[in-house]
């Protein structure tokens, strides 16, 4: 038997409606996790893109590899040209239900994009995509949050650097706000092919819909509290903490977990060990955020939490993920309304399920793409 045929996996009736958990269904060539060394690109670790400018990085996911100084000015300089959100999308933000979540105004958005800007072209409207976005989520804040009108674009600022001037937080540390979206955009960029919201996008886009409506669709997965309301859920867990005292800290995680709590930021489906997300963002909240009380608060979970959590039989992983601190920092910065915190996060992973569309659709099969999704389901239980 070939290596190509050899079995990747052995389905039994056990592993159906399980989610698709752990089911090999193809390959992923932007990223990948590791269970002990944690979140790469195209091989680099995270910690070593985290400080990098943002460009680079996307051009490191696009066009597999990081630039040289003329291709990333050539780069930065591509997406300035290609700001400026279409007008007709604001018009339409302007009118949308205050009532509605931040995120079904992201989809929103998204979805009138494709209906006014499209190209048809995946690489094209990718990058055209990446470069609206910082833009179309500053202005949700705005808008949404009566902080008032939308901040014009000054694209040659950079791209995070930019995105800080629009989003004019009222009362907001310009400085320290940027170099913390700087890191968060590049952390939350991509995380493998087999995430709900990246599967859904690409599952979406093999039916060749455009990229404005597979990324529609890869929001709405995100959007689910199971998946990218994880930093919202933990920053309200820090805050009922409500001491960063040692002693406290730990009666507080020992009774949660006696009543059958969750200790929300702890754990992952694949990592053993501290996600270096999480390693970036602690070492990052003590150098600009350190007198924060909340943050505080998180720093000693990030002790206490994995002391009682590795003494407990059934825990595989005691530590904490990305998502443990980043909300934390967050509220820190200005942003204390963690209901928009998953559109942050979806301003970020725009850019790895672009990019992997983008592979998929134009580069997979010899240039033929990917094919459509179409998994099997057993019939089961339709007696009459």
């Amino acid at each position: 038997m070939s290596e190509s045929d050899a079995p990747l996996f052995t389905i039994t009736r056990a592993h159906l409606n399980t989610g698709l958990r752990g089911f090999p269904v193809g390959t992923c060539r932007t990223s990948a996790v590791d269970p002990d060394r944690g979140v790469s690109y195209i091989g680099y670790p995270i910690a070593d893109l985290a400080a990098l400018d943002p460009e680079a990085v996307i051009h490191l996911l696009l066009e597999r590899h990081l630039p040289d100084e003329a291709e990333l000015l050539a780069f930065k300089a591509d997406l300035r040209a290609r700001a400026g959100l279409p007008p007709k999308v604001l018009d339409l933000l302007a009118v949308l239900p205050r009532e509605g979540h931040p995120m079904e105004w992201l989809m929103a958005g998204l979805n009138f994009l494709g209906m006014t800007a499209r190209t048809g072209d995946y690489a094209e409207d990718a990058r055209n995509l990446i470069a609206w976005a910082p833009e179309l989520v500053a202005a949700i804040f705005r808008i949404r949050s009566g902080w008032g009108s939308p901040i014009a674009a000054d694209p040659d600022r950079g791209l995070i650097e930019n995105f800080v001037h629009m989003l004019g937080v009222p009362g907001g540390d310009p400085e320290r706000l940027t170099e913390l979206l700087r890191v968060f955009y590049i952390l939350h960029m991509d995380h493998g092919g087999g995430n709900l919201s990246t599967f859904t996008g690409k599952a979406v886009a093999s039916g060749h819909a455009d990229l404005f409506a597979s990324m529609t669709a890869a929001m709405a997965a995100l959007y689910g509290p199971l998946h990218g309301r994880a930093n919202q859920d933990c920053l309200n867990f820090v805050r009922t903490v409500g001491s960063s005292d040692p002693a406290d800290v730990e009666k507080f995680v020992r009774n949660a977990l006696a009543n059958k709590q969750k200790i929300y930021g702890f754990g992952h489906a694949v990592l053993r060990a501290e996600d270096p997300r999480a390693t970036i963002e602690y070492a990052l909240g003590q150098r600009i955020y350190n007198d924060d009380p909340l943050f505080q608060t998180a720093l000693t979970l990030r002790d206490v939490a994995v002391k009682v959590l590795s003494g407990m039989e059934k825990v595989s992983n005691p530590f904490p993920n990305v998502d443990a601190v980043s909300g934390t920092l967050l509220n820190a910065a200005g942003l204390t309304d963690s209901n928009y915190y998953t559109v942050l996060f979806g301003l970020s992973r725009i850019t790895g399920i672009c990019a992997q569309i983008v592979d998929e659709r134009l580069r997979f099969r010899n240039g033929k793409g990917a094919p459509i999704v179409r998994p099997k389901y057993i019939a089961q239980d339709q007696e009459r």
